[in-house]
């Protein structure tokens, strides 16, 4: 790596993002009034032109029916924009109750909204085949035939309409609404903590940065203090987990799916046979991760393994990447590949579409929003100046590119399943890394890049892995009745026992509360909010290595791909445009194999420099 751009004698405060061109200011805006009004008023039209709509679709009522459908997906991609933004707007400033007012507001729109989605399926899977075929030959709607075919044949899986839109409208004030009190609840953890002799009032986010600490005491001290914390509220915690858990179990027990899989499987457009085969082929790098964790043990000099310890830098490559910097190596890896993902990485942080600053008040995480009808981004994080923080930041500019390439999409084509949404992300990140690890010349610089690109594939692997565990264990024991909060703490140990193979420590080792400190769990816009990271993971890699052997002459076919994701199943993605079988082992053996490659190379140098 090019140290003269790299190390910074003063490392400048990362910047905050631009959302007063959005709309100027704040969650408080009267332009965002006034647009959430306007949006108001047409669905209201929406709902009484809905309920105008002829039930069979004959000849005569084409004309009157695309019109709808045209204004629905219109509707959703304005709505889409009212929620990214009083999602910034609570994510810069946890304690902004006016916002979080907001973003009620916005769900029971969306909730109206989906009513209204929920009826168009049911009247879709009404039609004949002939008369469906005929409608979807049309070309104001031939750009987004995959999705309305899609809601057809889902409905077909679903209750009656009448009892779809009722269980839609109790979720905003139930389902949905823990999940706000939860962010909540995160959001207003503060912890004083004492280092160098100086005590800081720090939020969960900023405490959980202290576990990349190169001081284990640091970490150890960090870690007691995050469960301590976790502690105060897990017993909230586990209500809010168990009342939407059982809401999904309610649900799907009415619409008769027999597997709480069913639902993210569908909406990672995945089959069973495909999410199967990559477990399978997942399991059988645990000896290469053991292999890595004992020779990072040897150079942190523990004998014990524990969960403050997986993201432990190690080597002594002591140089702060300032955000300029960062966003300049990110830019200049891009390019190495493609010069229409770089420049689209240069405008957005020339814009200033990233929220980077480190400061009280923030949410914990990170993400990347889309402002489609702005054919826009915007990406939250909190810049920490290290190389993992560079990855980062990588990784959400690889999500606002995949947004960028379908700006000029029809919205409702522009859903891509979850799976495919770590594609773009996963892939910059292993752009960066690789690319920077082949520019450096010191062992204990190639080090730390080393350990940073193997701590993906572990953390994906084991730790991922047991949070699918946790979920699939507490849905089977929620069928059952409420999980304890005391139950959940072991069901998360026994998750994490089984996924990481022995490597934590077995009696100290495990993070009992990750349950209650992990937002994914708590997510209710996607359940099983964990698989879709190793499966991007692993499918970018198979990309990625496509994209190795084929040099920038790959790049037009990976745009291709990514304009692909909205209008098409995961498998049909990858025959189309990798020309292989997601159900079969032999991609994922692979893709598997491919991950771990720098284990061998790791161990090596970790026993010529000790």
């Amino acid at each position: 790596m090019d140290t003269n751009t790299t190390l910074a004698t003063t490392v400048k405060p990362a910047p905050r993002w631009d959302l007063e061109s959005v709309f100027p200011g704040g969650s408080g805006s009267t332009e965002y009034k006034i647009f959430r009004d306007k949006i108001r008023v047409d669905l209201d039209k929406a709902k009484k032109a809905f309920a105008k709509l002829p039930t069979k679709l004959a000849p005569a009522a084409e004309a009157q029916w695309i019109k709808f459908i045209l204004e629905f997906q219109r509707l959703g991609e304005h709505l889409g924009l009212a929620r990214s933004f009083v999602l910034c707007c609570i994510s810069e400033k946890v304690n902004d109750e006016l916002g979080h007012a907001i973003f009620g507001e916005v769900d029971m729109m969306i909730a109206d909204w989906s009513t209204l989605h929920n009826g168009l399926e049911a009247l879709f899977a009404k039609q004949s085949d002939k008369q469906w075929d005929k409608l979807m030959a049309n070309s104001k709607v031939v750009q987004i035939k995959f999705p309305l075919s899609e809601m057809r044949m889902l409905a077909k899986e679903k209750m009656a309409p009448e009892l779809e839109a009722l269980a839609l409208e109790l979720s905003v004030n139930g389902y949905h609404a823990w999940a706000r009190l939860y962010d909540k609840i995160s959001g207003e953890i503060t912890v004083d903590f004492e280092e160098a002799g100086k005590v800081e009032k720090l939020s969960v986010g900023q405490l959980q940065n202290k576990f990349n600490s190169p001081d284990r005491s640091i970490r150890q001290r960090a870690f007691v203090k995050f469960e301590e914390a976790w502690s105060s509220r897990a017993t909230l915690a586990a209500s809010a987990l168990n009342y939407q858990g059982g809401f999904r179990l309610s649900l799907y027990k009415n619409r008769n799916w027999k597997s709480p899989l069913h639902e993210p499987l569908r909406m990672n457009r995945l089959q069973e046979k495909t999410l199967n085969a990559m477990w399978k082929a997942v399991a059988t790098t645990l000896p290469a991760m053991k292999k890595y964790i004992e020779a990072k043990k040897k150079l942190l000099g523990i004998d014990k393994f524990c969960w403050y310890d997986q993201f432990a830098p190690v080597g002594k490559f002591e140089a702060r990447f300032s955000f300029e910097e960062a966003g300049d190596l990110v830019v200049k890896h891009l390019a190495s590949f493609s010069d229409e993902m770089a420049e689209f990485s240069r405008m957005a942080l020339n814009n200033r579409w990233v929220e980077g600053e480190d400061r009280p008040g923030k949410a914990d995480g990170g993400f990347c929003t889309g402002l489609n009808l702005l054919k826009q981004s915007r990406i939250f994080m909190t810049y920490a100046d290290d190389f993992g923080s560079m990855t980062t930041l990588a990784h959400e500019l690889g999500h606002a590119y995949h947004q960028w390439v379908l700006k000029d999409t029809p919205y409702l084509a522009t859903e891509y399943p979850m799976g495919l949404a770590e594609t773009a992300s996963i892939f910059n990140e292993l752009r960066v890394t690789d690319a920077a690890l082949k520019e450096v010349t010191d062992p204990q610089q190639k080090l730390m890049l080393l350990d940073q690109i193997l701590q993906q594939p572990f953390s994906l692997f084991c730790n991922i892995y047991a949070r699918f565990l946790f979920d699939r264990a507490f849905y089977a024991e929620r069928q059952k009745g409420v999980v304890g909060r005391s139950r959940l703490d072991e069901l998360m140990v026994v998750a994490q026992k089984e996924a990481f193979a022995g490597i934590l420590d077995p009696t100290e080792g495990h993070h009992r509360l990750f349950w209650a400190s992990k937002l994914h769990f708590f997510y209710t816009e996607a359940p099983f909010y964990n698989f879709p990271y190793t499966f991007g993971y692993l499918f970018a890699g198979g990309v990625y290595e496509r994209a190795s052997r084929e040099g920038k002459a790959f790049a037009p076919k990976y745009r291709a791909m990514l304009q692909d994701t909205g209008s098409m199943t995961t498998e049909e993605v990858a025959k189309k445009h990798l020309g292989v079988n997601l159900t079969r082992d032999d991609f994922w053996t692979a893709a598997v194999s491919n991950s771990v490659r720098y284990v061998d190379e790791f161990c090596a140098l970790v026993n010529s420099t000790m």
